[in-house]
C-alpha cells in the first residue's frame, strides 16, 4: 500500500499544534551519554575522509525572522549532505565504519575511507548489511554498501511511497515493503538477521543492541560541530528539533549541552502527532508508545517508540515538547520554499520542514499565544532549526508546494 496524502480526513485536518514544557529538565545536574573530544574529532575525522563530504549550509534567515518576531532564525539545510538530500547518512556511515573496524580489528582513527574500502574488499567480502527505514536512514545504508561492495537489505514499512524505495534501490540494495508499522519492521528486521547473518545497522536500540545505535547517534554530531562554527559567538535561545525515534534529536540535545554548558538553549522536541511518544510521555509523565499504522507525510517522524539512549537524553535535557499535525509541515515547507525578500530559498521535505511551520504559527496566530508564552518565545529569541531533508520524495513536495495540499483548516 503507498501513501495517498489526498485522503486526509475533516478530522486529522482539524487537529492542533500541541506542547507542554518538561516537568523534569535536569541541566544542572545532566552528564554526558555519548559526547566527548575524543569522539566529536573521531566522527568529524572520518565524514572528513569521504571525497563526497562538504559542510551542509546555514542560513540566516532574516526577513522571515522579522516576519515571524523573533531576533534571528538560522536554518540548517541538511540537503546537500553526501548529494543523498538527507543527513541521515551520517549517522549510517559512522556506524558502518565502526562496525567495519571491529570486524578488522583496528581503530577507526587508522582507517580513513579510501583505506577501510580496500581493507573491506579484501578482508571482508563476505559481510551483509541489513535496516529497517522509512527512507532516508536506509538510503545511507544503502549508499555506504554500494561504496564498499558490500550486499544490503532494506526493509520499510507500511505506507512507503515508492519514490523512498527507488531510492534505495538505486544504490543497489534490495528494497522490500513490508505489511508492519515502522517499530514493528525493526523487529522484524532484527530476527531476520539472526536467521541470514546480517550485520544489522539500526538507529534504535533494544537489549543487546545499543553500540550501533550509539555511534549511528554519535555520526550526527558532524552536524552540531558545523553549526557551532558557523554561529561563532552567536549563541540560540531556542533550538527546534525534529524527533523520530530520537536519535538526532539526543545527539543534537547532548551536543548543544556540551557546547554552551549553563547558557544551552531550550531545546524544543517537535513529533508529528499521530507518532508523538515523547510528547505523550510527557504528558502522563512514564514512558508511553504509539501504536498502529502511524501514516503521516512526516515518514522520517513516524515512529511510535524510543530509541532507550535518546529517551534517557532528552527526558533531561528538553525544554518543551511539540505535537504537530500534518498542516504544520506543509506550512513549514510552503514558507521555506517561498522565501521573504533576501533570504534563501530552502527546499524542505515533510520531515524537514515541521520546526519552521510549527515556529511560525506559533509566533504568528493569537490562538497560540499560551504556547508561544510558555515556551518564552519573543522578539529578544535567537533560534536555530533543521532542515533536516530536501525533496526527498518529489511527489509529496510537489502536492504540498504547489498544489496546497494539508492547508491549516479555517476555524
Amino acid at each position: 500500500m503507498m501513501f495517498d496524502i489526498k485522503n486526509l480526513t475533516k478530522e486529522e485536518l482539524r487537529m492542533k499544534i500541541k506542547a507542554l514544557k518538561n516537568g523534569n529538565q535536569v541541566l544542572q545536574a545532566y552528564e554526558p551519554e555519548l559526547i566527548n573530544d575524543d569522539v566529536l574529532n573521531e566522527v568529524k575525522t572520518f565524514h572528513e575522509s569521504f571525497l563526497e563530504y562538504r559542510k551542509s549550509a546555514m542560513y540566516s534567515l532574516d526577513g522571515l525572522a522579522e516576519f515571524v518576531g523573533v531576533n534571528q532564525l538560522f536554518v540548517k539545510d541538511e540537503s546537500s549532505r553526501f548529494n543523498l538530500n538527507s543527513f541521515k547518512v551520517l549517522g549510517a556511515s559512522y556506524a558502518v565504519g565502526k562496525a567495519l573496524a571491529n570486524e578488522l580489528g583496528e581503530p577507526l582513527c587508522s582507517l580513513p575511507f579510501p583505506e577501510m574500502k580496500k581493507r573491506v574488499h579484501k578482508e571482508l567480502p563476505h559481510i551483509k548489511l541489513a535496516a529497517a527505514t522509512d527512507g532516508n536512514h536506509g538510503r545511507g545504508v544503502a549508499w555506504m554498501g554500494r561504496q564498499l561492495g558490500l550486499p544490503v537489505f532494506i526493509f520499510m514499512p507500511k505506507g512507503t511511497t515508492q519514490a523512498r524505495v527507488d531510492h534505495i534501490l538505486a544504490e543497489g540494495a534490495e528494497a522490500t515493503v513490508t505489511d508492519l508499522n515502522y517499530d514493528e519492521t525493526v523487529r522484524f528486521v532484527a530476527d531476520k538477521a539472526k536467521q541470514e547473518n546480517w550485520l544489522v545497522i539500526q538507529d534504535t536500540a533494544w537489549e543487546g543492541y545499543e553500540d550501533v545505535p550509539r555511534w549511528i547517534m554519535q555520526g550526527y554530531s558532524t552536524i552540531a560541530q558545523e553549526f557551532s562554527a558557523d554561529l561563532g559567538e552567536t549563541i540560540p535561545t531556542h533550538v527546534f528539533i525534529q524527533a523520530g525515534v530520537g536519535a538526532f534529536a539526543g545527539v543534537i540535545a547532548e551536543s548543544l549541552r556540551t557546547l554552551y554548558k549553563e547558557k544551552c538553549p531550550k531545546i524544543i522536541l517537535v513529533e508529528a502527532d499521530v507518532a508523538d511518544c515523547y510528547y505523550g510521555s510527557a504528558l502522563k509523565g512514564a514512558d508511553v508508545t504509539k501504536t498502529g499504522d502511524l501514516i503521516t507525510i512526516m515518514a522520517g517522524l513516524a515512529c511510535g517508540e524510543q530509541n532507550p539512549l535518546g529517551n534517557k537524553i532528552l527526558k533531561q535535557l528538553t525544554y518543551g515538547f511539540i505535537s504537530a499535525p500534518e498542516w504544520a509541515t506543509a506550512n513549514g515547507m510552503r514558507i521555506l520554499g517561498n522565501p521573504l525578500s533576501g533570504d534563501t530559498a530552502v527546499v524542505s521535505g515533510e520531515s524537514g520542514a515541521v520546526g519552521v511551520g510549527v515556529l511560525e504559527r506559533i509566533m504568528k496566530s493569537p490562538e497560540y499565544a499560551d504556547l508561544k508564552a510558555m515556551l518564552e518565545l519573543n522578539e529578544k529569541s535567537t533560534v536555530l532549526a533543521f532542515s533536516t531533508e530536501g525533496d526527498t520524495d518529489p511527489g509529496v513536495y510537489r502536492d504540498v508546494v504547489w498544489y496546497g495540499r494539508y492547508n491549516e483548516p479555517e476555524a
